[in-house]
């Protein structure tokens, strides 16, 4: 019997050389087919004037030929096809390239319809290689993503062999339905695919975003919900007050608030699963570190893991340093960690002999054993993908796990990202932390800019100046870090110690450049964005971004927190010639705003949830209907129905909830293949 189930191989139409195509599309099964919606629609319906076509826009227009086809051989294999149509309206040209078949099928003095972009003058619009069908011809069509052996009319009809071939299961229970004006899912993917009308396609959108959205935060919920069983790292004593103690510092009244929260999950018995989350330089490393202590004193180890050696190297500086005369002995593990070092590190950590230890993606390996792991602690979580993290802590009995991050994610987002976490927030900054001037400038401001750094290095302060790429693009026209670094150090900075920082650099030449940069031996830092975190130099004053336009805002927010680090004033130019109002709109938000949580939800609503997260995010599955801001009432809606339902059926045992657990399952095993 097929089910949304069955192998897509065996849908009639598919069979194997389709099926391995299909299935890199993501389309393993029927029901993963019909999951892949049509990325637009053509509307044969709503007919527009010729006159009253907007140019530069697609429409469509009912008219008639009035000229004879004109053929024009320009060259051998390029024909190009000539004609005039008109309406009641107005005429227009056609202009078509190689379409000899459809030439031929053309009639003067005949009726058609025409879907294309208009163009033309004042004078005569005109379309260029339209889509053209009968005058009789109706309806909403469906355009898929195709590829060059399937097509979108090719995944049009497999769709519609599988909307006939299976019954789909109801995910959303009826009472929820009603409740929220929901349609069934068979209507819905009727209407999503092959709608009859805009309000069938609606109804059909309104139903598949509501469900998306609802599925996944219902297997959040119940992910949340799996990782609060008991811990055997129990955390009975308090060491905060002596942790305060050893430090050189006062905690500001946020730090200590997150603190106790944490503190009153750890000794609950069930194992704290939390989110910190600080804007650059709120002191989250201060409240990890406070966690830390208190977890040795109590008997177990604490292991904290940074996406990058350099962040990985800059907590281990800083921790080792918090806790230089407290008798715990802290360790490093990366992968530019000597083998003989390994060897012994793994070995103390197998023993107990080191109570913390702060390493990169080194630490989930395999051969790396606990005697007693309490608290894993990841940095810059968006980094890391959902099993990576709980690789780590599977290396103890259900420790405490603790996920750091600085780049500020917008509520909505966080419930999704973060949804099997308890969220806390460090909204308040360490005293005598600098207040950051930013300035949006073009490229005629270039050589007084040059002048300002110089007046910063001579009284003795460092800078940056961040570029988007590493070598020359010969499409975009972008400074390249490498090219740069070689003209300024030549030209307008020579006599000035001048220092590159780049991705594609070894991890010992990073360090290297790094450690001359914090002691002094380096000016002024030419860099890309693998300083956008784990670089702290107070003395670092200035920062000057090239092509502003090309980065995320919450980026050039992290790239700005490298500055104001220390006692002096600090200035953050951004250089962008791009004179859209997008951009001047986007940059003018980094300008005029300090509060990293305002500048990640502009950014999300500026670019879209995609572009905030970038590629590298591996925490959140594919939305394949649903847009986290645009859809965010529908979000919290569907996250008190959530609530609703749990509340009534925790197990999801009731019949009606079936669908619902296995949609579920499912989104747990992507969420941890991810």
């Amino acid at each position: 019997m097929i089910t949304a189930a069955t192998d897509i191989q065996f849908l009639k139409g598919v069979g194997e050389k389709r099926a391995v195509v299909l299935k890199s599309k993501g389309i393993d099964t029927i029901g993963a087919l019909l999951r892949f919606y049509p990325r637009k629609y053509l509307d044969w319906t709503d007919i527009k004037p010729i006159s009253e076509a907007s140019f530069f826009e697609n429409v469509c227009i009912k008219a008639r030929i009035i000229t004879p086809i004109e053929t024009i051989e320009k060259r051998k294999g390029m024909t190009i096809f000539k004609f005039m149509v008109e309406d009641s309206s107005a005429t227009a040209h056609i202009t078509m390239f190689n379409q000899h078949f459809l030439a031929n099928r053309l009639r003067t003095g005949r009726e058609y319809l025409f879907y294309g972009r208009v163009d033309g003058n004042f004078y005569i619009k005109q379309m260029t290689s339209p889509i053209i069908m009968e005058s009789s011809f109706g309806g909403i069509e469906p355009i898929y993503q195709a590829s060059k052996t399937i097509s979108s009319k090719v995944m049009e009809k497999l769709v519609k062999t599988a909307l006939q071939s299976v019954e789909m299961v109801e995910t959303l229970p009826l009472e929820i339905r009603e409740r929220n004006g929901l349609c069934d899912i068979k209507t819905a993917l009727w209407n999503i695919h092959f709608p009859k009308t805009k309000e069938g396609l609606k109804s059909a959108q309104k139903r598949l975003v509501f469900e998306e959205l609802f599925v996944l935060q219902a297997g959040l919920t119940f992910l949340k919900k799996r990782s609060r069983g008991k811990t055997a790292c129990l955390i009975e004593k308090n060491y905060f007050d002596d942790f305060k103690g050893i430090l050189p510092f006062l905690l500001t009244n946020a730090q200590q608030r997150v603190i106790n929260e944490c503190f009153e999950d750890m000794k609950s018995g069930r194992p704290m699963n939390r989110l910190v989350q600080g804007d650059v330089g709120s002191g989250k490393t201060a409240v990890c570190a406070a966690l830390m202590y208190i977890t040795a004193k109590n008997g177990y180890q604490s292991a904290l893991m940074a996406p990058t050696e350099i962040l990985a190297e800059q907590h281990y500086k800083t921790i080792k340093g918090f806790f230089e005369n407290s008798g715990l002995m802290v360790a490093l593990l990366t992968g530019a960690t000597t083998k003989k070092q390994k060897a012994v590190i793994k070995e103390q950590l197998k023993t107990g002999e080191i109570d913390i230890i702060i390493g990169t993606h080194a630490l989930i390996s395999d051969d790396v054993e606990f005697k007693s792991l309490g608290l894993v602690v990841t940095d810059e979580q968006h980094r890391f993908g959902v099993a990576q993290r709980g690789k780590l802590s599977s290396k103890g009995e259900n420790p405490h796990t603790l996920v750091m991050s600085a780049t500020p994610i917008p509520r909505t987002l966080g419930l999704i990202l973060y949804g099997d976490l308890d969220i806390s927030i460090i909204d308040e900054y360490p005293k005598g932390r600098q207040k950051i001037d930013t300035y949006l400038v073009d490229t005629n401001y270039r050589q007084r800019i040059y002048n300002y750094i110089k007046k910063f290095l001579n009284e003795g302060r460092q800078g940056y100046i961040v570029c988007p790429l590493v070598e020359e693009n010969e499409v975009l026209d972008i400074t390249p870090a490498t090219e740069y670094y070689e003209k300024l150090k030549e030209n307008d900075f020579k006599g000035y110690s001048l220092g590159l920082l780049h991705g594609k650099m070894s991890s010992k030449e990073k360090e290297s450049v790094m450690r001359d940069f914090s002691e002094g031996k380096i000016q002024l830092l030419i860099a890309t964005t693998v300083i956008e975190v784990g670089i702290d130099v107070p003395n670092a004053v200035i920062m000057v971004i090239e092509n502003a336009e090309r980065f995320g805002l919450s980026q050039l927010h992290q790239l700005r927190g490298r500055i104001g680090r220390g006692k002096y004033k600090s200035d953050c130019i951004l250089i962008s010639d791009n004179k859209s109002d997008d951009t001047k709109k986007r940059l003018d938000v980094i300008k005029n705003t300090a509060d990293g949580f305002k500048i990640a939800d502009a950014d999300l609503e500026l670019r879209g949830p995609g572009d905030f997260l970038g590629s590298r995010q591996h925490g959140l599955p594919d939305m394949k209907i649903a847009d986290l801001f645009a859809d965010r009432d529908v979000l919290h809606k569907a996250g008190r129905e959530v609530e609703y339902l749990i509340k009534n059926d925790p197990s999801l045992k009731l019949e009606e909830n079936l669908g619902l657990r296995e949609e579920i399952i499912a989104l747990y095993k992507k969420l941890n293949n991810n």
